[in-house]
């Protein structure tokens, strides 16, 4: 019994002893030797991560190829010019009346002795601006056409100095006969003759002024209406004639296409008749009642003549 009680013992001692390990075991790298008080801390291995796929290349995008172009399309394209683009032409007031064919009192015996003998004329229809030409419709002419008034080719003025802010729609002044024969002519246009104005303005019944025969400063720009300059064009709308020309009567003097000579059967002596001067109608901002009649006669200088109440009208 006591046999087997120490062997026993003896067994159970080198069980104890190779539990303990013998020191056979190997440190984990980079911990220390000495182990610290407590117990041992649990080791958290970490997972080997799984590798991302590197990005895939990027694809180059080719430019796109110009078209084939054929050897014949090659020609045509050093060959044909681009088409020019095609500027506007340029706007000029376009509003004309229909003066009707027929018989008109033109001149009268009440008057001064050029304006005399009154006398039945019969003419043909024909056609006459309703306004006077402005400064807008006389810039687009010299614009289109590189055109200088007998002013500016001479330095003695030019109608630009006439025309201020806000006057495009005034009549252009500052221009000879020769200079307003020239616009005309570039709308096809001419200027009208002495009788073609008298009766757009006076109509067939023989009137005074191109609203009646009775005197009103209200109803044209003259002295009496004290403006002192110009005024837009078809202002007076009340003073128009009776076929409905306006501005015939003040605002300015206008050019007509003949020259100033003698009516038939008149006998004033007057220095002036010939082919010198043209005659001019109508009167201008600072005339009075007497220029503003239907039939008063004056006239001017067709080169050298150029004022600043002084301007035109087409006829066609």
């Amino acid at each position: 019994m006591k046999r087997l009680l120490a062997a026993a013992a003896i067994l159970m001692l080198l069980i104890a002893v190779a539990g303990c390990g013998g020191g056979g075991a190997q440190q984990p790298k980079g911990q220390a030797t000495t182990a610290p008080e407590g117990p041992a801390p649990t080791r958290i291995v970490l997972a080997t991560p799984t590798p991302l796929p590197p990005p895939p290349t990027p694809t180059r995008i080719p430019p796109t190829p110009a078209p084939e172009v054929t050897s014949e399309e090659a020609t045509t394209e050093e060959t044909t010019p681009e088409p020019a683009e095609e500027s506007e032409p340029p706007t000029v007031t376009d509003i004309m009346i229909e003066i009707p064919a027929g018989p008109f009192t033109m001149g009268s015996d009440d008057a001064d002795p050029e304006d005399a003998p009154a006398q039945q004329i019969d003419l043909p229809a024909f056609a006459i601006d309703r306004f006077e030409v402005t400064n807008a419709d006389f810039d687009a002419f010299a614009k289109a056409t590189g055109y200088l008034t007998f002013g500016e080719r001479e330095e003695r003025g030019s109608w630009r100095n006439e025309w201020e802010m806000g006057q495009d729609n005034h009549p252009v002044v500052m221009v000879t006969w020769e200079d307003a024969v020239a616009y005309c002519e570039w709308l096809g246009k001419r200027l009208p003759t002495e009788a073609e104005w008298e009766k757009a303005a006076r109509g067939e019944d023989a009137r005074r002024f191109m609203w009646g025969n009775d005197w009103d400063p209200s109803k044209a720009n003259v002295k009496e209406t004290g403006l002192r300059g110009t005024a837009a064009v078809g202002s007076f709308g009340a003073g128009a004639s009776p076929y409905g020309v306006d501005d015939m009567a003040g605002n300015v003097w206008e050019w007509t296409a003949d020259w100033y000579q003698a009516y038939p059967g008149n006998t004033a002596d007057d220095p002036y008749y010939g082919e010198q001067f043209r005659v001019t109608r109508g009167g201008g901002w600072f005339d009075e009642e007497p220029q503003s009649t239907t039939y008063n006669r004056n006239a001017a200088d067709p080169v050298k003549t150029a004022n600043d109440d002084l301007g035109f009208r087409c006829a066609r």
